[in-house]
């Protein structure tokens, strides 16, 4: 029977091609991926485990004698052949992106063994655990500034055709200059071991904080989905790598977010970014905004700063179920001691007495410049104060559980 196959040419344009597609996994890594010679690397250090093998920091000599820091992904003895078709399926993967927000891959060593995919080495790791180490110690135009550049490598990304299914602050990396990249090309091996992923009814492992809701329910993933994701990120990044839903369960936030619930801004985040999260968390995937469409906005407020001094977006909880399970029930709090001690921020009594907040309704009307005047000045204490602070006043104005005592 004779096929016939018709071939449309797009100028400029590159798709991305799915390494999986290819029976041979080696065929696919040795066409997209540059084979590296085990003699011209150096392995200086372990900097972390996977399920494959280790991650190790190390030296790749070029030619001329130069020498440049690379981070190396081992595949550990005793690989079963799916682990190797998925090792070097993300390889292949990195190979076809070139981009400066996302990882760059090196080259790869299938020739000799331990086999390594070798990429260049990011000093400040992972996005999470950077900002993290680094509470509240950037400014919000600093803030936005890592959060554009994860729009223009997901931009590039998703022009190219590819679903990158988990976007999250701990699958970005950050370098010396703070630039972020994206990374993590495996979903099906990263999850494995991940507490945040759940099995869904149609099979396969999501992780659920950061996967929109018609990828949890019908795993319809898009871009669309990652624009979901990228919300969650930059909720990530405007608490400096709070775990978003808290203490929620997997279930939990599946039911919240089905009954309208969103995270609310962070404190100290503005408006804007948290109108921009909203948009990302549009039910209808049709109305979430495109990842060019994010940089745009983005760039607007880079160069426009005045416009990120409003914070009218606050906490918004519509969501009983998800008060009912994450939040500490205030309303039980007789006294500003009882508060604190529910919080555990009890080392902060005095503080509170001295300042002249004796009851729960003083305390609702506080802003994040009235706890630092408390002299509250560890950044994750004023955090966790305000955003108590913020929650009581949501339960007050929504109704949503009884009037805290007063």
């Amino acid at each position: 029977m004779l096929m016939l196959f018709i071939l449309v040419s797009f100028p400029d344009a590159r798709f991305y091609i799915d390494p999986h597609t290819y029976e041979d996994p080696c065929q696919a890594v040795h066409e997209f991926a540059r084979e590296i010679e085990a003699s011209r690397i150096k392995i200086e250090k372990i900097i972390g485990s996977g399920e494959f093998g280790e991650v190790c920091y190390g030296r790749m000599r070029l030619p001329g004698k130069r020498d440049i820091p690379v981070a190396l992904k081992t595949l550990k003895a005793g690989y079963t052949e799916k682990q190797k078709r998925d090792f070097l399926a993300e390889a292949s993967i990195m190979a076809q992106f070139d981009h400066p927000n996302v990882i760059r891959l090196e080259g790869v060593v299938t020739q000799s063994k331990p086999a390594m995919i070798i990429t260049e080495y990011m000093e400040n790791g992972s996005l999470d655990s950077f900002l993290r180490r680094h509470d509240g110690q950037f400014t919000i135009i600093q803030l936005v500034g890592l959060l554009r550049g994860i729009a223009a490598g997901m931009t590039y990304l998703s022009d190219l055709g590819y679903i990158h299914r988990d976007l999250a602050a701990r699958n970005i990396l950050v370098n010396s200059n703070l630039v972020c990249k994206v990374s993590d090309f495996g979903l099906s091996r990263v999850l494995e071991d991940d507490p945040d992923a759940a099995y869904t009814t149609s099979g396969g492992k999501i992780p659920i904080r950061w996967t929109a809701p018609e990828a949890i329910a019908y795993r319809k993933f898009s871009s669309s989905s990652d624009v979901w994701s990228y919300g969650v990120v930059m909720w990530e990044v405007t608490s400096y790598g709070e775990r978003p839903y808290w203490n929620l369960t997997n279930r939990d936030v599946i039911k919240s977010v089905e009954e309208g619930y969103r995270l609310p801004a962070p404190m100290g985040c503005p408006g804007p970014l948290h109108t921009l999260m909203l948009d990302c968390w549009q039910k209808d995937r049709n109305e979430r905004p495109r990842f060019c469409q994010i940089v745009t906005v983005l760039d607007k407020l880079i160069r426009n700063p005045e416009n990120l001094k409003s914070m009218d977006t606050l906490c918004s909880l519509n969501s009983p179920s998800l008060m009912e399970r994450a939040i500490p029930d205030f309303s039980s709090c007789n006294s500003v001691n009882e508060w604190l001690d529910t919080i555990k921020m009890g080392r902060y009594k005095d503080h509170f007495a001295a300042g002249g907040y004796q009851t729960l309704g003083h305390v609702i009307s506080m802003n994040q410049g009235d706890i630092q005047r408390l002299g509250v000045t560890l950044m994750g204490h004023q955090k966790k104060i305000m955003t108590s602070v913020q929650l009581m006043r949501a339960q007050v104005l929504n109704k949503s559980v009884p009037s805290v005592h007063v």
